[in-house]
């Protein structure tokens, strides 16, 4: 993995690829679907927070993960995200729970699965 390798370089580096990625999306945004702007200072300060928080330090403890951390465990460990993530859809009512998302979550639980049994033998 690349990270592991250019260990020394420091994880604020990833700010540079953070604002690069943001930048080549809006410009394919704009491009290539209708684009509906914020129309409140709500909704500014939202796209801002979602941005600097959750998102943007996603990639910050991402990159410290894969340096310091058990690159299995925590390979295996994203695997709930999607799980998660469907989970608060479904308990706030953005989402119905149906057979096919149990059907997806087990898919997922067997893959983490699979993906852990290369951390149990170490």
């Amino acid at each position: 993995m690349i990270s592991r390798r250019l260990k020394d370089v420091p994880t604020a580096a990833v700010a540079v690829f953070c604002l690069a990625s943001a930048v080549l999306s809006l410009g394919l945004h704009v491009m290539l679907e209708d684009t509906i702007w914020p129309t409140s200072r709500l909704g500014w300060l939202s796209v801002a927070a979602l941005g600097l928080g959750p998102v943007g330090l996603a990639f910050y403890v991402w990159d410290i993960g894969v340096k310091q951390g058990d690159i299995q465990l925590l390979g295996t460990a994203s695997y709930a995200a999607p799980l998660l993530s469907t989970l608060v859809l479904v308990l706030a009512g953005a989402a119905e729970a149906t057979w096919g998302l149990a059907i997806a979550a087990l898919l997922i639980t067997f893959g983490a699965l699979v993906a852990a049994r290369a951390s149990f033998r170490t």
